[in-house]
């Protein structure tokens, strides 16, 4: 177990390298088509969560630059408040709206859903962006262990309450969940909230990362006949805000290596973009392309017995049913 892991490590730090820096990003571009992100999508309607800053501020910026009318889900209302303003003003489009909701709550996600649910309009695209690495065990009000709360439980929950506006917008609907390239390190597992003795929030954090490429698998084989496409990115390495806080070190010795944020929502915007027959749904997506969802050797696939499992557990958590 422990070679493994040294060579998931390793594997991981070689393709990371190559690949997630803002190089790989320069070198990945060259075969980028600037006329699949020309596009302008008015009339098309939003919802990014964690859009207050870094990848998903830059999300949110980017459709509402091509004309769309974007919902911010923001925890903080200030900040939410501040981000909104400068959407408004860079792009000069006004219909940029504040959705106040903490995205650690099934409670007040529900409540979310609830309230939104009462402008009956339909969502053409929900980017599940909020994401956090809590290093330290920390467990929310509603007693779940925070990057779980976050990562896994809050993204199931508000996706599938979203459900009845996504297919409104038929078939152009699509959910695009923002996982990490820190997922290729961990396989699936139903520990969801990291019971051994000593938290790595770091492992923690790949875990639920996991979780959401199989959940996006998952998604698009159960909803096929709705008429809504499912994605998991990756935005890469990139200088964000949550990651200068979550991993120093690392932010420090790659400092100046790193992507900008919008360098790492450009796939967000792309999938966004994209005409649903020219995308796969349940694929994984990596600098505007399909990405392999494991490392060579690095023993991370499972049956997908597992992820049906992980997803009753998180059904049942969400009590979406009472």
């Amino acid at each position: 177990m422990f070679l493994l892991k040294t060579w998931r490590s390793t594997a991981f730090g070689v393709y990371g390298y190559m690949n997630f820096t803002k190089n790989g990003f320069l070198e990945h571009s060259k075969k980028f088509k600037p006329e699949d992100t020309q596009i302008q999508i008015e009339g098309k309607n939003c919802v990014v969560t964690g859009a207050n800053s870094g990848i998903g501020y830059a999300a949110a910026e980017g459709l509402a630059s091509r004309g769309a009318t974007v919902y911010m889900v923001c925890r903080n209302k200030e900040r939410g408040q501040e981000a909104l303003s400068k959407i408004q003003t860079s792009t000069g489009n006004q219909n940029v709206y504040l959705e106040v909701c903490d995205l650690s709550s099934v409670n007040e996600i529900k409540s979310f859903a609830s309230s939104f649910a009462t402008k009956d309009v339909p969502v053409h695209v929900l980017v599940n962006n909020a994401g956090l690495l809590e290093n330290k065990r920390t467990t929310t009000p509603e007693g779940f262990e925070l990057n779980f709360a976050v990562n896994v439980l809050g993204t199931y929950t508000i996706t599938e309450l979203m459900l009845p506006l996504l297919e409104k917008a038929t078939p152009e609907a699509k959910v695009i969940t923002v996982s990490s390239g820190g997922m290729y390190t961990s396989p699936l597992t139903t520990d969801l909230q990291f019971s051994g003795e000593k938290f790595d929030g770091v492992e923690q954090y790949a875990r639920t990362k996991r979780i959401q490429v199989a959940l996006t698998e998952k998604w698009a084989d159960k909803y096929k006949n709705k008429g809504i496409g499912f994605y998991s990115m990756h935005p890469g390495w990139a200088e964000t805000p949550g990651v200068a806080k979550s991993l120093p070190s690392f932010s420090e010795s790659f400092a100046g290596k790193l992507r900008t944020s919008e360098q790492g929502a450009d796939t967000i915007v792309w999938l966004a973009l994209q005409p649903k027959e020219k995308l796969v749904s349940g694929a994984f997506y990596f600098d505007r392309a399909e990405a392999p969802k494991h490392l060579k050797l690095a023993g991370t696939s499972k049956s997908p017995d597992l992820i049906d499992s992980v997803i009753d557990t998180v059904h049942s958590m969400a009590a979406l049913d009472s």
